[in-house]
């Protein structure tokens, strides 16, 4: 499928801006916005495993479309939701744990590159990765 492979981040619009929104602190903000993360994808019809390493975890998530799961951000914050495919785009709906507000994320492959877009209340980031 479209979203299989390898993918490293080659750069990040506003995502300190993002985090900051999202609460996190000044410190794991300043890292985060190096995490040098890097993503596999492996999509076998609705059942999706991703694969994320930084420089501050490794971790294996596996969802299927539409089925809420279970998900911690490297911050430690906790959130539940769901992803969906809508037209050629993964849209995920979650909320977090400790205060139930809504965090959006879209990923959709324009070109050669996988674009990720968060939204937390208002504030909207983007990271975008290379195929590898």
């Amino acid at each position: 499928m479209a979203f299989d492979g390898n993918w490293k981040v080659e750069k990040s619009e506003n995502y300190e801006k993002f985090m900051e929104q999202m609460g996190i602190n000044v410190v794991k903000r300043k890292l985060g916005a190096h995490d040098n993360l890097k993503i596999t994808i492996q999509q076998e019809g609705n059942k999706f495993t991703v694969k994320e390493s930084s420089a501050f975890r490794n971790i294996e998530i596996i969802f299927t479309l539409g089925v809420n799961f279970e998900y911690s951000l490297a911050d430690g914050t906790e959130l539940s939701g769901t992803w969906n495919l809508e037209g050629n785009k993964l849209v995920g709906k979650f909320n977090r744990k400790d205060n139930g507000k809504e965090l959006k994320a879209f990923r959709e492959i324009v070109g050669d590159e996988l674009i990720q877009i968060y939204i937390y209340e208002g504030v909207e980031a983007k990271r975008i990765f290379k195929r590898v």
